[in-house]
């Protein structure tokens, strides 16, 4: 897979308000020579990074409305550290068809899920296409 491109990439950070109440995410990302800019609310903050990126990338990939996230887990990594520990996420996906886990790290626990969202969403978009091609 070292010839593999991308779908899409996120341009610069996203942002991420929780207020306790509606957290609300943004984020700017290019995919097939086009930059979209989105917002979007959820229950929760993975909830709010989720729909966000779907909501950017399903006009491009409408297969993604089939990728649900199934499981959620994260753990730290020394915790003698205690809150500021680092953190992985562990995301467990599935389109209906097939099911994928994929890790991610930060010392950010947000960060950590919106990276991990961001590679359950390629590799959902990765494997919807690479099933269409053969």
């Amino acid at each position: 897979m070292s010839d593999y491109k991308p779908h899409f990439e996120i341009i610069g950070n996203y942002r991420l308000i929780d207020d306790g109440v509606r957290p609300e995410a943004t984020v700017m990302l290019r995919a097939n020579g086009k930059e979209m800019h989105e917002a979007d609310t959820g229950v929760g903050p993975v909830d709010a990074l989720a729909k966000v990126l779907k909501k950017s990338l399903i006009s491009l990939f409408p297969e993604i409305d089939e990728v649900k996230l199934i499981d959620f887990s994260s753990r730290i990594f020394d915790p003698g550290a205690g809150t500021a520990a680092g953190v992985e996420v562990e995301i467990l996906f599935s389109n209906g068809k097939d099911a994928w886990r994929v890790k991610a790290s930060s010392e950010n626990i947000c960060k950590a899920a919106f990276l991990a969202l961001v590679d359950g969403f390629e590799y959902g978009i990765h494997i919807s296409r690479e099933t269409k091609e053969t």
